[in-house]
């Protein structure tokens, strides 16, 4: 079978058989921007950054030298907005250093009240929507192997467990509940651990309307190595080994969001000062899943934020408004996964349950659960374990005082322990002695 992209022509690399690559560019017109726009971010590329060669100004606006950058450079020359400061002989154009002038600070200032973004050229949005819909078929299909090991370092009953995949694979959304403390976070999280296996590309930032809105960023979204293209022997470059610099390679996003989310927040976000856009959370999160943690627990009311989701859930589709008004659509490849302690009822109506995909609640551990998870923790945290020991903390401190159990207390438990031990001068161990100390310490009735 043949591992050339149909949709870009690319080769794709081996782990990932017909995944998307940004095809390279090689002219102006294949970066989808206007050529006076282009040559507003260099000069204020230069505006900021003073002297810089050919090669590093190509770098910065994330551009080949050859056939794009230099061109742009040239017409600049012509208008006398930027001049050769120096060059060195025998390294070709890409190595003279070019500053600009002061006509050309005068038209970079005037770009710069539209819009101070001066770093890699953005992607026109169609190019971007489309990228997301080529990306789709490389998203991780859970099997029950993968899922396992997963969920290896979680203890949970069968009947969640046989959830977890089928809404997975699903890639729409999911709605986790329950008491707290017993893992919908770490569910989450060990879901968004096996997203991070696959890789997708994203443009460091989007072109919409002479607008910029700023994709990338180092918080939300996790770098990818690139493999190897170069011919060992030869030094080449392998053929479709070039792609398009303006795109980076990512680990699929996971991103968690929890009481700061606002309705604001889930549009475009535009910096007065700095004049231009950053991508809401979901845009960031398309190609991989957004999770929001605590749900329930946000300023804004529960179901207005539900609302929000209702057609990009059914239709796969968002819309975004520009401070313009212009509405924006772009698509909706995430899987939204909302978590929250309180009981569904008080957050949503039967209507927007329907649209939830895959509903799986996270409840109490059994007695035997929370044994193994009390082991576990114990030897994680060197703490000496004991059966009797879990026998009289279950008497004294659940059952006696109709405590419910908690995925969470023996980590807590164990740590209440360490923290006593040391400073009796103690070996850590389950005593009875220490638990008491420990819960004492650690349960509020309320």
């Amino acid at each position: 079978m043949s591992n050339l992209d149909p949709q870009t022509g690319q080769i794709n690399p081996p782990t990932q058989k017909g995944a998307f690559v940004p095809p390279p560019i090689t002219k102006v017109e294949d970066t989808g921007l206007s050529p006076l726009w282009l040559q507003d971010l260099v000069l204020k590329v230069l505006y900021f950054q003073g002297y810089l060669t050919g090669f590093q100004i190509a770098e910065v606006v994330a551009l080949p030298f050859a056939g794009v950058t230099d061109q742009i450079l040239n017409a600049l020359k012509r208008e006398k907005f930027v001049e050769v400061k120096s060059s060195q002989m025998g390294l070709g154009e890409g190595a003279y250093q070019y500053a600009i002038t002061g006509v050309g600070i005068a038209r970079a200032r005037e770009a710069l009240e539209r819009s101070q973004y001066a770093g890699p050229a953005p992607v026109p949005l169609e190019i971007y929507n489309r990228s997301i819909k080529n990306q789709q078929r490389g998203r991780l299909r859970v099997t029950h192997r993968i899922l396992r090991q997963a969920l290896s370092q979680l203890v949970l009953s069968e009947s969640i467990f046989q959830r977890i995949g089928p809404a997975v694979n699903s890639g729409t959304s999911i709605f986790l509940y329950g008491p707290p403390g017993n893992g919908k976070t770490s569910v989450a999280r060990a879901i968004g651990q096996m997203i991070l296996s696959t890789t997708m590309y994203i443009p460091y930032a989007l072109y919409i309307d002479g607008q910029v809105v700023k994709l990338y960023d180092t918080v939300n979204h996790l770098r990818a190595p690139e493999k190897d293209t170069t011919d060992k022997g030869t030094g080449s470059l392998r053929a479709g080994a070039r792609r398009d610099t303006r795109w980076v390679l990512i680990r699929r996003p996971f991103i968690m969001t929890g009481g700061e989310l606002t309705m604001e927040g889930l549009d475009l976000v535009f910096d007065d000062v700095n004049k231009f856009y950053e991508a809401p959370f979901q845009v960031k999160a398309n190609g991989g899943i957004l999770l929001i943690d605590d749900f329930g627990r946000q300023l804004v009311r529960p179901r207005d934020l539900l609302n929000r989701w209702i057609v990009p859930l059914e239709n796969r589709i968002d819309y975004l408004t520009l401070h313009t008004g212009r509405k924006l659509e772009v698509p909706f490849d995430v899987l939204i996964v909302f978590s929250t302690n309180l009981p569904p009822k008080d957050l949503v109506d039967e209507a927007f349950l329907r649209r939830l995909r895959h509903k799986i609640e996270v409840g109490d551990p059994s007695y035997e659960e929370y044994r193994e998870i009390f082991q576990r923790m114990a030897q994680h945290k060197r703490v000496q374990y004991r059966d009797q020991g879990l026998a009289y903390l279950l008497q004294e401190w659940y059952i006696k005082r109709n405590r419910k159990l908690r995925a969470s207390h023996p980590r807590d438990l164990c740590d209440q322990i360490l923290d006593i031990s040391e400073f009796m001068s103690l070996e850590p161990s389950m005593t009875r002695e220490l638990i008491d100390l420990a819960a004492a310490a650690y349960f509020v009735d309320l």
